[in-house]
């Protein structure tokens, strides 16, 4: 057994029938971790007897959640491994309402991205047209979904503050929304469950549940999409505050400039580093992450050239100052800040120790995030696939999806 394998609390299942649904949850959650484990990984994981492992992954493949199979390659004498793995068709929808546009998803169990659908939106774009855009791409893509595909529901990352519990955009300030019922709105209109959360905050539940931040428990998570957002990993636990608005680190003044952020603040990390002045000096309208970055990397202008340095060397100094503040292993620089480490690397990690602590910058490393475009959509779709996780059993209510055959 790996040691990556070695069983949290939270990990260990029971044996009293009074708990059989924390128990799936305990099997379901560690196959969504680690991705297919052998039977008798899950016993020695959960610390479960292997009857009650068998009876719990036959209780998950009646529900369709898992599958199982035989183990290639083995060597030695005994028969083959019996391998449990997490379904492919059982889906989430994500969604994910950028200024510039909306990019809707649909993403698996193992957290693939089995397709994208993506549209501009408009000038003035208000929290109904956002639903309604939302639930149009949607529609778009249930149509394609294989015949006896299920929906677990719907993943929303918004770039604001959010009522979680509520499904509530309390304040998106790039869009001027207050009090916005996202949730309860996109739920009426798609008759699916929906969850909403921070898009930067999600952004850090993918990289470390997918990305990469696996391997590290204290982390800062920076995350530069309509603004600069991110999130604080503090021993393993995500920071999220009283009311649930904590880790708003693009609002951490770095200088005494008067040029506003998108929330109205003079001389933040977001006022002096925004991805609408490089899509400016790039001549773009509109990029996803893959496309902005391959024009970064590839430009000549000398004009946005000199744009990458002075939002690099901004970045540098807010990175210092949150090292400094909350000393992690790991810095994560997502979305369009991980394309401004990889133009100039040496010059944002001078920057950097330029203006932190010897002793807090001796044991930390910066590094970009890993999953790119894809970020938002795995993160987002993470929302309803760990309610499913702590509710297996809830799956049996979902209906099949009708959908069209394959070709």
């Amino acid at each position: 057994m790996q040691n990556s394998l070695l069983p949290t609390e939270s990990d260990r299942g029971r044996n009293r029938e009074d708990l059989r649904e924390h128990n799936l949850s305990t099997v379901v959650g560690l196959l969504h971790r680690f991705g297919t484990l052998s039977r008798a990984q899950l016993t020695s994981s959960t610390g479960l007897n292997r009857t009650t492992i068998s009876n719990l992954v036959a209780e998950l493949k009646a529900l369709g959640i898992v599958f199982e199979s035989q183990s290639v390659g083995t060597t030695g004498v005994g028969r083959p491994s019996v391998m449990v793995s997490m379904s492919g068709d059982v889906v989430a929808f994500a969604v994910n309402t950028a200024f510039d546009a909306t990019t809707v998803g649909v993403v698996n169990l193992l957290g693939q991205v089995l397709m994208k659908a993506r549209r501009p939106n408009p000038a003035n774009l208000s929290p109904v047209m956002a639903v309604q855009i939302a639930n149009d791409l949607i529609i778009h893509l249930r149509a394609k979904l294989a015949p006896g595909t299920r929906i677990i529901g719907v993943g929303v990352a918004i770039p604001g503050q959010v009522k979680v519990a509520e499904g509530i955009v309390r304040f998106a300030p790039a869009f001027k929304w207050i009090n916005a019922p996202f949730g309860p709105m996109l739920n009426k209109l798609s008759n699916l469950p929906v969850f909403i959360d921070n898009d930067a905050s999600l952004g850090c539940l993918a990289e470390r549940t997918m990305g990469s931040a696996r391997k590290y428990k204290d982390i800062v998570y920076l995350f530069g999409g309509t603004g600069v957002g991110g999130g604080v990993v503090i021993d393993g636990k995500q920071l999220r505050g009283a009311t649930g608005y904590a880790s708003e680190l693009g609002h951490v003044r770095i200088s005494d400039s008067d040029v506003e952020d998108h929330s109205g603040l003079v001389g933040t990390l977001e006022s002096a580093v925004r991805r609408d002045n490089l899509l400016k000096v790039l001549g773009l309208k509109a990029a996803n992450e893959d496309e902005l970055e391959a024009a970064i990397l590839s430009t000549e202008s000398q004009e946005a050239r000199s744009e990458f340095h002075t939002q690099i060397d901004a970045l540098g100094v807010g990175v210092a100052n949150l090292v400094n503040i909350f000393n992690p292993q790991v810095v994560i620089l997502s979305g369009f800040l991980a394309s401004l480490f990889k133009f100039d690397q040496e010059r944002l990690l001078a920057g950097f120790q330029m203006h932190s602590l010897v002793a807090s910058q001796e044991e930390v490393v910066v590094i970009p995030g890993r999953l790119n475009a894809n970020l938002l959509m795995i993160g987002a779709s993470e929302l309803p696939i760990q309610a499913l996780i702590e509710a297996p059993s809830s799956i049996s209510h979902m209906p099949l999806t009708k959908g069209r055959k394959k070709s």
